[in-house]
């Protein structure tokens, strides 16, 4: 599951983005836990992290070609065998019965209807690595269908089912043994360029677009459409199949690829469009001259337009991103959300090609969007205290994919013409009906600069306004990601009022959904405004009777993390306790150390040496670690080994900069993840040593 397709299937449950404490056996298990649909009997009503991690995750939705039925996967996951499986289900949208299809060890991935509705094709590795399997929409006659000697990172039917893209790993480079065949133990990479490790993972190879004929029972005759270039399609590390496409004719292919090499692609962000046309064998860059990220293209249904996600600025990952559209007859392409200060995200065409169908976030709910192309109207279509992940039309209606802070992702039905939304899937109510959850309010605070800021809080089950609560400041990572109505399987704000708990939750400058202008604030700014927003509401929130002010702690990752830094060094003590996931410490070491090199020239203004630059001057300046003689609080620190994004030396200059001056202090590290914690039993020892350092410094 480390490929590029399959990791943002993983992503999708993983980022959007786990902690304990209720009536638990010494095994701290619960009762009787089994994986998949049979039911779970919980010993309490409180979430905790053994329960979080018994939920099954919703991931890649289908409809079906005749729109009556929804293949979707969900993986569980075993805390024993310390892994997670994923399987298929059906969902007929006219009954309302949902049935799980396939029920194997190895897993079945990338589920896709063929063109024709008569068979369901996925990947799963049966036969030892990632093959394209097929079988009946009800789950049997199964059949392999691809024996590519490289396994298969995902696939796309082509419309006229004649045709499979896939995508497959090609090595281009060599390595140390192809150099000097007489070691082949060693151990040593030779590199001459950036980018030689990305995230998580060494860049040893590229996902290349790879088209086959199919005959409806196998694959023949692969060609790599990308042969022999030095770069990748989906872009990695978090690129899918959402990143490669078929024209309505079957006769062409367009993907994402940003063709750069080393330093040159560390240092920019400009992603293009490419079309590859079948017959001729001719590639062509469909937006050439657009010089920030150009993804996720879809055609209309009749093939004379394509939409897709745009960003306009080369090295800005966090640009607003655009509904673009281009006529495939003229080449003449149309920005059609010029006016709508708003990210849109997941484009779907309506079944008459009319209508473009989206998500987008306004005021940290992502609601369900229509924009017409007779007159570019944009409608929202959906409200409520939840958030939208994905849309997919289906005849009268619309499936999507939803979410809230008290709810993982369910499937829903959404009439278009009233906005009613109905659930449709139902994973995980058996455990859900068996929780308590905490309210979750929305709050507009005022900023130090007399802006409003939403902010949400979360409260404790049963919560008792009578009674005095410790209090946390969540720090959001990103650091411009909103903090949406998000259900998290690490930074789970139930788990956290679950152990009673107020959890105070800011969307401070740099988050998006508040307008362009609000989003772009923190960029050269970091240690300024932003932080400022995060004071200005826990100091609103601790004036609250409820609140132990005494009590406060703040907890951060990421960007989340290098606030926690900086807070501790100037927070004059306001807080009690600070827990810091994978922060920036040192941004000159940062600097260095980072992998996406467009990340830290944007964010911070550039290199440290840049002495003559303002915004440099005011970034280096701002780096926590030249505040630590300013630190009196207990902090745990926790970093990762495989976090190449922030390195885990970051996180060991902070735990020694804390005990070196005699403050208590807690470093967990896992020399086995990345800028997550993405297995089972790390998850639950992250919650528990979480907990423990929260309740030791302030309950």
């Amino acid at each position: 599951m480390k490929k590029a397709c399959l990791y943002l299937f993983m992503l999708s449950f993983l980022l959007f983005h786990t902690g304990c404490d209720m009536q638990m056996n010494e095994n701290k298990k619960p009762m009787s836990e089994t994986i998949g649909e049979k039911e779970i009997k919980l010993e309490s009503d409180r979430l905790n992290a053994e329960v979080l991690w018994a939920l099954g995750r919703i991931g890649e939705v289908a409809v079906s070609p005749d729109k009556t039925k929804v293949l979707f996967s969900v993986t569980y996951y075993s805390i024993e065998q310390n892994k997670g499986n994923t399987g298929l289900y059906v969902l007929n949208l006219s009954t309302g019965n949902q049935k799980q299809i396939t029920h194997t060890p190895q897993g079945e991935y990338n589920p896709r209807w063929r063109p024709d509705g008569k068979k369901i094709g996925f990947l799963s590795s049966e036969s030892g690595s990632m093959q394209l399997w097929e079988m009946n929409p009800d789950g049997t006659g199964r059949v392999k269908v691809s024996d590519f000697a490289g396994g298969l990172d995902c696939f796309e039917y082509a419309p006229d089912q004649k045709k499979v893209l896939f995508t497959s790993q090609v090595k281009l480079k060599q390595s140390t043994s192809d150099i000097y065949p007489d070691l082949p133990l060693a151990s040593g990479r030779i590199n001459h360029d950036l980018m030689y490790r990305h995230w998580d993972q060494w860049v040893d190879t590229y996902s290349h677009v790879f088209v086959a004929e199919y005959n409806g029972v196998s694959l023949k005759n692969p060609i790599d459409i990308m042969k022999n270039e030095p770069w990748e399609s989906p872009l990695r590390p978090f690129g899918g199949a959402e990143q490669i496409n078929w024209s309505p004719d079957s006769k062409s292919i367009v993907y994402s690829s940003r063709k750069k090499e080393g330093k040159a692609y560390a240092t920019s962000t400009n992603a293009d469009i490419f079309q590859y046309d079948l017959e001729s064998g001719i590639t062509k860059n469909l937006t050439e001259g657009m010089m920030g990220y150009d993804l996720a293209a879809v055609f209309s249904p009749d093939g004379s337009k394509m939409a897709w996600e745009s960003m306009e600025r080369d090295g800005y990952e966090a640009d607003k991103i655009r509904l673009m559209i281009r006529d495939m007859a003229t080449g003449k392409i149309s920005d059609l959300t010029s006016d709508f200060d708003q990210n849109v995200s997941g484009l779907a065409w309506s079944d008459d090609g009319s209508k473009i169908y989206f998500t987008s976030n306004y005021h940290a709910l992502d609601q369900l969007y229509s924009l017409h192309l007779a007159d570019g109207k944009i409608t929202k279509l959906t409200t409520g205290k939840h958030s939208y992940t994905a849309v997919y039309p289906a005849g009268d209606n619309l499936i999507a994919t939803r979410m809230s802070m008290s709810m993982p992702i369910e499937i829903y039905s959404v009439d278009e013409a009233s906005g009613q939304q109905v659930q449709v899937s139902f994973i995980n109510k058996n455990i859900l009906d068996q929780l308590n959850m905490g309210a979750t309010e929305e709050r507009w605070i005022k900023t130090s600069d007399g802006k409003e800021m939403l902010t949400w809080v979360i409260y404790p089950p049963d919560f008792d306004p009578t009674k005095k609560y410790p209090t946390i400041l969540y720090c959001q990572g990103g650091p411009q990601s909103t903090v949406s109505q998000f259900w998290s399987y690490r930074w789970n704000f139930q788990m956290m009022a679950a152990n009673d708990y107020i959890i105070v939750a800011p969307n401070r400058r740099g988050l998006p959904g508040f307008g362009q202008e609000w989003n772009e604030q923190i960029s050269g700014d970091y240690g300024g405004q932003n932080m400022r927003d995060y004071l200005s509401a826990i100091d609103a929130l601790a004036k609250e009777p409820f609140v132990d002010e005494d009590r406060l702690g703040a907890v951060g990752a990421s960007y989340g993390g290098f606030s926690i830094f900086w807070l501790a060094g100037h927070h004059n003590n306001r807080f009690k306790a600070f827990i810091a996931h994978d922060g920036m410490f040192n941004l000159e070491a940062q600097y260095l150390e980072t992998e996406e090199m467009w990340f830290v020239n944007w964010d911070l203004g550039g290199p440290f040496w840049d002495k003559d630059n303002p915004v440099v001057k005011w970034s280096y300046a701002n780096s926590p670690h030249k505040f630590v003689q300013n630190w009196n609080t207990p902090i745990m620190v926790v970093h990762s080994e495989l976090d190449y994004r922030i390195v885990a030396s970051q996180g060991m200059q902070a735990f020694n900069a804390a005990v070196l001056q005699g403050i208590p202090a807690e470093y967990l590290y896992f020399p086995d993840e990345n800028h997550w914690v993405l297995k089972p039993q790390n998850g639950i020892l992250w919650q528990r040593r979480f907990f423990n350092w929260l309740d030791q410094w302030l309950k």
